[in-house]
């Protein structure tokens, strides 16, 4: 049978764009195609190369799982949050694979089987309802000082400046000591924090968690701030406590 190199290399940058597509969307991240073509570009290739004489080697288990790997690190980042998203395109590629070969078998049950497989996958990765989230790049620029983060479409966030009554986001402590340079201790303390008045324009805004008895968080305005292709002007509130592991900062619907 005679396999044609440049549809092999095609078909897989193909396949690859569409899975990576596809998990971006099931975690509610935006697309990126420009990131999944460049992942998926070296996924043909690599199909590609394990067709030739001297290099089918790289079709084993481990070299597959590398290439995997660092597709998933091209098209998500080399980011905490995008482990999670990179694992999921790992487990559908794999699951992918079994079912082409559930095709050429005839097999129907093992076709159902590989479906709901997937389907499992997903929902134990993206816990809740499937693509109800939305993740969103945030930029925030404070005098020389630049933050990037990975934002959550929050709407039940009900935090609002007193002042002005507006809705407020929300970054981790993290990023707002690398934002302002305010110490961890000082986001924990924010009445004390306040009095010393370290940098100009804090303001507290407080805050009442389900659950939990309420407090005060520390706060500052900031201009121009990039809410995916969207820039405003908004009042960012510092959780000294963070924001769990899959985001670094909520924003409003």
């Amino acid at each position: 049978m005679a396999v044609y190199l440049d549809l092999a290399v095609l078909l897989n940058f193909l396949t690859d764009f569409l899975l990576l597509l596809g998990t971006n969307h099931l975690a509610g991240y935006p697309l990126a195609p420009k990131r999944c073509a460049l992942a998926a570009g070296v996924g043909g290739l690599y199909g590609g190369m394990c067709l030739l004489h001297g290099f089918r080697f790289l079709g084993n288990l481990m070299w597959r799982g590398v290439c995997l790997c660092f597709m998933a690190g091209i098209a998500f980042g080399f980011r905490r949050e995008a482990i999670q998203r990179g694992g999921v395109f790992l487990l559908l590629s794999l699951a992918l694979g079994g079912m082409a070969i559930s095709f050429n078998t005839n097999h129907f049950p093992t076709l159902v089987l590989g479906a709901l497989g997937i389907w499992g996958l997903c929902r134990l990765a993206f816990p809740g309802s499937l693509g109800s989230r939305e993740y969103v790049p945030l930029t925030i620029s404070y005098g020389n000082r630049e933050v990037h983060l990975t934002a959550l479409r929050d709407t039940g966030n009900t935090l609002r400046d007193p002042i002005t009554g507006e809705s407020v986001f929300l970054i981790s402590g993290t990023a707002a000591e690398k934002l302002t340079g305010l110490s961890q201790s000082q986001l924990r303390h924010p009445m004390e924090t306040l009095t010393q008045r370290p940098i100009p324009g804090l303001r507290l805004i407080p805050y009442r968690a389900v659950g939990q008895a309420g407090g005060m968080l520390l706060g500052l305005r900031f201009r121009g701030v990039k809410v995916g292709n969207e820039v405003v002007d908004a009042v960012v509130a510092f959780a000294p406590d963070g924001l769990g592991s899959t985001c670094e900062a909520l924003v409003t619907a």
